[in-house]
């Protein structure tokens, strides 16, 4: 099973958020190496020295250089959120007709998964329940819950939402690399949150289909 420290990126929308995450830290980074190459350069240019013993005036000014500084970070920001947009509208779509439907209902301290046309699976934080998807293909997920606040969190999946009382929030998920996967809730929920976990194991569609025919008929 995949533990949640290091993301496998084992889902279609995992990828575009890596991707994602990816271009802004190497903006970060380039930003950061820029600023510590022009603090040097500063420190050792203009230190204090026999050639050079009077400090530098405070109230110089470079007007083109300040409207450098100014605009750039401008079009950056600009750009990266031009960028997630693109992503977030990408993720948000809905697909037109999933070929698996599913609810999840969270509470304390547990979840149900209610699968379109059954089975229906309940497990508690001493018996976590299992999800199962097929490989390459997209589930529609409905999320809500029973009580409080919850938050369905695959860390592998990159993937997280609030299970909110009174609302039902649906998103699409597809597996693309078979294995178990832990899920978690994301949101502090009271005294056993520690334990509100489950799993999703990703099989070949075969395998899904096999699963379902033999759900059926328990």
């Amino acid at each position: 099973m995949h533990g949640p420290s290091w993301p496998a990126v084992s889902s279609t929308q995992a990828v575009a958020l890596a991707q994602d995450w990816l271009i802004f830290t190497c903006a970060a980074l380039s930003l950061a190496v820029l600023v510590w190459v022009l603090i040097i350069v500063a420190a050792i240019r203009f230190r204090r020295t026999d050639r050079n013993p009077e400090a530098r005036s405070q109230r110089a000014n470079n007007a083109p250089l300040e409207i450098v500084w100014t605009i750039l970070p401008l079009l950056i920001v600009v750009g990266l959120f031009a960028y997630t947009y693109h992503i977030e509208a990408a993720l948000e779509a809905l697909a037109a007709d999933a070929p698996v439907q599913l609810n999840v209902n969270g509470f304390r301290w547990g979840w149900t998964f209610a699968y379109a046309g059954g089975p229906t699976i309940t497990g508690t934080s001493l018996h976590p329940p299992q999800m199962v998807l097929p490989a390459g293909r997209t589930a529609a997920i409905t999320v809500t819950s029973s009580d409080v606040i919850h938050s369905f969190w695959v860390p592998d999946m990159l993937f997280k939402r609030d299970a909110v009382p009174g609302r039902a929030t649906t998103f699409d998920l597809t597996p693309t690399t078979p294995g178990t996967y832990l899920g978690r809730c994301g949101e502090f929920c009271g005294l056993n949150h520690a334990l509100m976990t489950f799993s999703v194991r990703v099989v070949s569609p075969a395998e899904y289909q096999r699963w379902r025919a033999y759900e059926a008929t328990q």
